[in-house]
Order: C-alpha cells, then sequence, then structure tokens
C-alpha cells in the first residue's frame, strides 16, 4: 500500500485571536492623529492623518537621521555662534565650545534642544539651507508627500510643514538607527562634559509600553508627539499633532496606545497538543496522527479571525517513525501569512512483515465474504 493522498484543510480560527468584539478608537483632543500596526500594517485609526501641519520639534528625528548618514558620532563639533542664538529649548550652549557629534544629538533627541540641532546641521552642510535641502531630499526617499522642512529645528517658520502619517514613516526610518533606537527612548542623559539631561516625553515614566518617541511642541504646532510602544509581542506606531495643551497630548497618545495594543493578544496559532490531521497507515493498522513539532505564538488581532491551512497526505507509506515531518500547517490572517509549522508522525508503525500482510489480507477476504453471504 505505496498510495499517497494529499488533503486540504482550511478552518476558521476565530478563537485563536479571542473574541473580543470591535471597540471604537478613544475620541481625542489632537486635531490630527493616526496609529499604525506594525504586526499586519494596517492603518488601526486616524484623523486628518495627511493633512499638512507644523511638527515642530520632531522636526529633529530627521536632522539627526540626516547627520548621522553623514558624519560619525565622535566628530568634535566647534559650536558656531549662529546656533546658540536660535532660543527656547537649548542646553545652553556657549559659541566655541567643543562637542562631539554623539552628545549634540543626544541633547537633540532626550531634551529637544534647538541649538545642538542647529550645531550639528552646521558641521555637516555649513548653513542652514544646504542642510535643509538635505533634509527634504531624505523625505522625498522615504515618500514622506506632505512633508517639506524649512530648518532643522522645528520652529514655525513659513513652508515648514508635514503631517501624522509622515510622522510615522520618519520614526520608522530614524528607529533604523540604533542611536536613535536608544536615546529616543531615554528619560535622562549625561553628556560628556558632566551637562545633565532630562526627557521632554513625559510618556516614557509612565507608560511601560512606550519604547521611543519625540515631543514637539510651538504655538502654530500645538502640542505633538509620535512614538512607538510595543506589548505583548505586538508593536504600534502612533503621531498625535495640534493638541491643545501638554496634558492632553499626553492622555491623547497614551489613550490611542493602550486602544491600539489591545487589539492584538498573543495567540498559540500553531498548538503541539493538536492533532491537525490524520493518515491511514493501511494493513489494518491504527491511523497516524499529524501533529506540530512545537508551539509557535504571534500577536493575533482580536477583530479578525485567523485560517489555518493543513497539508497533509491522507495514506502514509510505511515504515513511518514518530518525529518524521508529513505534512504542514500555515495559518493566515487575511492574505498575510503569520506562521507555519512542519506537521509530523505522533508515532511510529513498522510495515508489516509477510505473515502480518498475508493475515489482514486473509481476515479482509472473510469479512467480504461474510458481507455477501449476509
Amino acid at each position: 500500500m505505496r498510495r499517497r493522498g494529499l488533503l486540504i484543510a482550511a478552518a476558521l480560527a476565530a478563537a485563536l485571536a479571542g473574541a473580543a468584539g470591535a471597540t471604537a478608537p478613544p475620541n481625542l483632543s489632537a486635531e490630527a492623529y493616526v496609529v499604525e500596526s506594525a504586526v499586519d500594517g494596517t492603518t488601526l485609526a486616524a484623523r486628518a492623518a495627511d493633512e499638512r501641519r507644523r511638527i515642530a520639534s520632531i522636526t529633529k528625528l530627521m536632522t539627526v537621521l540626516v547627520t548621522l548618514e553623514r558624519a560619525r558620532l565622535d566628530d568634535l563639533v566647534v559650536v558656531p555662534a549662529a546656533a546658540t542664538r536660535i532660543g527656547e529649548s537649548s542646553v545652553g550652549l556657549r559659541p566655541g565650545e567643543r562637542l562631539t557629534v554623539r552628545d549634540l544629538a543626544i541633547a537633540a533627541l532626550v531634551a529637544s534642544a534647538n541649538d545642538a540641532a542647529t550645531a550639528l546641521a552646521l558641521h555637516v552642510a555649513g548653513t542652514e539651507e544646504r542642510f535643509v535641502a538635505l533634509m527634504n531630499r531624505r523625505a522625498r526617499a522615504l515618500g514622506m508627500g506632505a512633508t517639506r522642512f524649512a530648518n532643522p529645528h522645528g520652529l514655525d517658520e513659513p513652508g515648514q510643514s508635514s503631517s501624522a502619517r509622515d510622522t510615522v514613516t520618519l520614526l520608522r526610518a530614524a528607529l533604523r538607527t540604533p542611536f536613535v533606537r536608544t536615546w529616543a527612548g531615554r528619560r535622562t542623559a549625561v553628556l560628556s562634559d558632566g551637562r545633565r539631561l532630562e526627557t521632554t516625553n513625559d510618556l516614557l515614566a509612565r507608560l511601560p509600553a512606550l519604547v521611543a518617541g519625540k515631543t514637539g511642541h510651538t504655538d502654530d504646532a500645538g502640542w505633538s508627539e509620535v512614538a512607538v510602544a510595543r506589548a505583548s509581542g505586538a508593536t504600534v506606531y502612533a503621531s498625535v499633532l495640534g493638541a491643545p495643551s501638554r496634558a492632553a497630548r499626553n492622555d491623547d497618545l497614551e489613550r490611542l496606545v493602550r486602544w491600539s495594543l489591545a487589539r492584538y493578544r498573543p495567540s498559540r496559532v500553531v498548538d503541539p497538543a493538536r492533532v491537525y490531521a490524520t493518515a491511514a497507515a493501511g494493513w489494518g493498522l491504527p491511523d497516524v496522527g499529524l501533529v506540530a513539532a512545537r508551539a509557535v505564538v504571534r500577536p493575533a488581532s482580536v477583530d479578525r479571525p485567523l485560517v489555518e491551512r493543513v497539508v497533509a497526505p491522507s495514506v502514509i507509506s510505511l515504515p513511518v517513525t514518530a518525529g518524521a515531518v508529513l505534512g504542514e500547517v500555515r495559518v493566515f490572517d487575511g492574505r498575510r501569512l503569520v506562521a507555519k509549522a512542519p506537521l509530523v508522525a505522533d508515532r511510529s508503525i513498522a510495515e508489516p512483515g509477510l505473515l502480518g500482510k498475508a493475515g489482514f489480507v486473509l481476515r479482509r477476504s472473510l469479512h467480504h465474504l461474510g458481507g455477501l453471504v449476509t
């Protein structure tokens, strides 16, 4: 009995994700927002996400990104007088002071220092205008269609604009740089000269899921922040722009992050305790169960069922050894492959000898004969 068949099964696996029911996103005070899932690439909620707006110091993500693509962290920067005259948020740089690119980039990310961001721009390009041209070229390369930079620090200036969706794109790109991943998530920093810095990001202290982010505030931009958060294997990117106050911005972003992370929960999408299929061994022997060799846990949406497809033989050839790969299970969220795992035999079965096969044939013949007599 050497025949092999193919069984393709499709099963709705709604229970894998857990039924929580869809809930509406929170009502936020921000004029624009968006939250995107890194699990499945969907936009979970949005308001005016592509509307052109000022983004204030969120701009500094691009400033640091462009700088680190063109300068080394240990490069020494002589602070120009022009950088010390920018005003507002600063670390009190003095003309002629010498700091590394590392120190200035930390100051721009943690303390949102305008003087540090300007010093980086002048170090890299010589003039603000040339550096801003580099920023805008990078924005175009990232597909940030609503974005145009006019300065490296984010203070209000004609022609400066972006959008909630573009800030998420910018954060994703910036976080590919290990330096940004580290310092955009730090609450404090100490520069090489002993200067201590405190973050402008209040949520790093009160929202454990928050991994990194960048705040911004000007009169025209309002209170804004773009951030990435992670919990139970799910990652989301969120941006809120134009909140009426610092407290409102914090509340908006926290509620949006908590709501979006609650859209997912860790699920055992492949379970070694299940028998996914059975295959006939023939010769009157018990069927072989096909089981997963290991568990696979993935974040799964609570709002959509998963679909699993099992590919396995309906008949197997003997002998078969426990653990031998006989099939495969694949789990899908729509068209997206969530997980796949081999299916293996749950037992060993030896091929019968001549006497065993002859006995089976005799028993089957007698059974058929009895049926005919009846």
